[in-house]
């Protein structure tokens, strides 16, 4: 096997080289890009100073970067071909008996060994760094009043309780505690029949019941009733509260196992946690993918010509295929589509057509 020859082990040295020099490359500009952001957005808020900012950027910048992974394989599997066929280097090992396929074997295994690794190690990290910059932003910029509520995504929560059924609407949570901010509860009777409304300037979770401070009780029997403290009887957990509002991306790859069931006893849709969890366990495949076709537009010889058209087609195949990715997942957290076919499909499509384009320059 060529992978654990002197060859392969340089092959795989320049392809792996070559993907992380592209992905550190883009880390750096979006590092960049956003920290530029963020300052602008910190004249807005007093506490804002440089320090916390560049730490926020820190935070922030790993889960935007790791959608950089499929076009790190592509550009960097491209850049490592173009550059061994400029020096000769693969005509020397065609020349030797060495195929195309054999010489894509590192590629192949680095790219797989690289999307492995996005999955299990750095989603984690990427996943813990979005929590702290949400928290972090929060305190900085919504506390501050550098950014209005309004702007804010709303939070939606339905509870069962022994009073009845609740739904609970939030301009946004309590990073340093288990609550709500900007709290309006809709309840309801047993039977289905709206009963009341509570409008509450925030709702802290305690254990079987929440606590709403400055509250006002309006129902259609009664004259409005303003209490300082109000109790909310509730069988949420802490956990289930977060997980309600967490995003799938600030979820990690080895917590959203727990993640979605949790969810799934709380009541509440678990396709698009389904969806995520199975897009990272098909990332690997895509990396390879994303391989294959800079393979197929990588291997022609300088000296035949026609070099900068391939990598505009590989480039704009790559493209297609992330977009694809990404309108099939759109699909599947609509629930138009299972979210196993809707995460799997577009990587193995991508890697059969690469493998056909391979198969057709190379054995048609």
């Amino acid at each position: 096997m060529l992978l654990f020859t002197t060859l392969g082990r340089y092959l795989t040295l320049r392809f792996t080289r070559a993907i992380l020099s592209v992905f550190s490359t883009f880390f750096f500009l979006i590092g960049t890009l956003d920290f530029v952001e963020l300052m602008r957005r910190a004249g807005d808020s007093p506490i804002a100073t440089t320090p916390k900012i560049i730490m926020l950027a820190l935070y922030r910048v790993p889960s935007v970067a790791e959608q950089i992974f499929p076009f790190a394989a592509l550009f960097g599997g491209m850049f490592a071909l173009l550059t061994l066929s400029r020096k000769l280097e693969l005509v020397v090992a065609r020349s030797a008996g060495v195929s195309a396929w054999q010489f894509l074997q590192p590629a192949v295994v680095v790219a797989g060994v690289i999307g492995l690794v996005s999955v299990m190690a750095y989603n984690p990290l990427a996943a813990e760094m979005k929590r702290r910059a949400t928290a972090l932003e929060t305190r900085l910029f919504v506390r501050a009043g550098g950014q209005s509520a309004a702007s804010l995504p709303e939070i939606w929560l339905r509870q069962t309780s022994v009073d009845g059924q609740a739904i609970i609407r939030a301009a946004g949570a309590r990073p340093d505690e288990d609550g709500l901010s900007g709290v309006t509860v809709f309840n309801f009777n047993h039977d289905g029949s709206f009963r009341d409304r509570i409008d509450a300037r925030q709702a802290v979770l305690r254990p079987g019941h929440w606590e709403l401070s400055d509250a006002r009780l309006t129902s259609a029997t009664e004259e409005p009733q303003s209490y300082k403290n109000y109790t909310l009887a509730t069988t949420l957990e802490p956990d289930q509260m977060r997980q309600s509002f967490t995003p799938p991306e600030a979820v990690g790859f080895w917590a959203m196992p727990s993640a979605i069931e949790r969810t799934r006893r709380a009541g509440l849709d678990i396709t698009p946690y389904e969806l995520r969890y199975q897009s990272l366990m098909a990332r690997p495949l895509l990396l390879v993918a994303m391989v294959l076709v800079a393979a197929s537009v990588s291997l022609r010889f300088f000296r035949f010509g026609g070099v900068t058209k391939l990598v505009v087609a590989g480039v704009t195949a790559g493209f297609v295929l992330y977009v694809a990715t990404q309108l099939s997942e759109e699909l599947g957290s609509s629930g138009i589509v299972n979210p196993i076919v809707a995460a799997w499909l577009p990587a193995a499509l991508g890697a059969m057509l690469g493998a056909l384009a391979l198969l057709h320059q190379e054995d048609g």
